[in-house]
């Protein structure tokens, strides 16, 4: 698969943006196990044009992450151009590698974003999601991808039209969430319209499915059934950066690898734990580590005490030592 000049490879696995997820540690580790490309958290585009410190530095991507794409989101066309030229000039402005890819969020559903129109709220205005679509295109010189829902809710599922007018602004590819707004991320994800919109005859740019992909067996029964070019794996990647690294196996032999042991997780959220610290220092490094750490050890018998100290603690050395004790008690 393709985006523009950038070559995937094939049936390539992409980690979503998340806020507060897909920092920069965690991105450098999911490539490090098999994601074909990342995501950044998504940044808002008034706070990229005031020069928000926090926007900024969410702008800064590390060599070793790329293949990475920048993603913005807004619902004022100037604001969003005038952001995107930043994204196309990363490099410079926040240093580090910079944009691979500029993606647009019209598919976040929470209130706050939603409510006032940006993110998935822009399901509601879908010209004016093309015009500032078509507006970004026209303004930077990186190609420009787009991520979205369904439609707003059951009775405005827009998505096979509304791509067509995407790709014909000029987006390079599609991510599809198989979710309305409404929805949330209740219920299931419905992907016959993903699929739908991947086999429109007019539809030439690379479709990616996104929503409910949780292991190797589902991945590539969407690939199969639905016939997307890519997958995006959010929700699923907590506390499982190697979920890439199993879809990957499982694509390539058709057979399953056996799970990660203890001691292996336990390297794995040691490995994830230093480069939160080389990152964002202490205390900072250890507090946005503490989402992922409790994830790393789901199902392991008479851990809430384990757990409990693991998500409190600010004391880095503390931390390395109960990783330690993890491995010794479980492994």
């Amino acid at each position: 698969m393709k985006i523009a000049g950038l070559d995937l490879g094939d049936r390539p696995l992409l980690l979503a943006p998340m806020e507060d997820v897909t920092d920069r540690s965690f991105r450098v580790l999911c490539r490090e196990q098999g994601a074909d490309m990342v995501y950044t958290e998504f940044i808002p585009s008034d706070g990229l044009i005031r020069d928000a410190s926090k926007a900024i530095d969410k702008m800064r991507t590390l060599e070793q992450e790329s293949p990475v794409g920048i993603q913005i989101y807004g619902h004022i066309p100037e604001s969003m151009v005038e952001a995107a030229r930043m994204v196309d000039r990363a490099a410079e402005i926040a240093g580090g590698h910079g944009a691979d890819v500029i993606d647009i969020n019209f598919g976040c559903p929470v209130t706050k974003i939603a409510g006032r129109g940006a993110g998935s709220g822009m399901m509601r205005e879908p010209d004016k999601m093309v015009a500032i679509t078509k507006a970004v295109v026209e303004a930077v010189g990186k190609p420009v991808t787009v991520k979205t829902r369904l439609g707003w809710d059951d009775n405005s599922k827009i998505i096979v039209e509304l791509a067509e007018r995407l790709q014909d602004v000029g987006i390079q590819a599609l991510t599809i969430h198989g979710r309305t707004r409404c929805q949330l991320y209740r219920g299931a994800a419905d992907w016959t319209l993903i699929g739908a919109v991947k086999n429109n005859p007019r539809m030439h740019i690379p479709i990616i499915g996104n929503g409910d992909i949780c292991d190797a067996v589902q991945a590539r029964e969407a690939f199969d059934r639905y016939g997307v070019d890519a997958i995006m794996i959010g929700r699923a990647t907590f506390g499982h950066p190697w979920i890439f690294r199993e879809i990957r196996h499982y694509l390539q032999t058709g057979e399953l690898l056996p799970e990660l042991s203890v001691r292996e997780r336990v390297e794995l959220a040691r490995r994830h734990l230093t480069l939160s610290l080389e990152e964002k220092g202490e205390p900072r490094g250890v507090y946005e580590m503490r989402r992922h750490l409790s994830c790393y050890f789901k199902g392991l018998p008479d851990f809430k005490e384990t757990r409990m100290k693991m998500v409190t603690t600010l004391d880095v050395e503390e931390l390395y030592g109960i990783l330690d004790y993890i491995c010794e008690r479980y492994a």
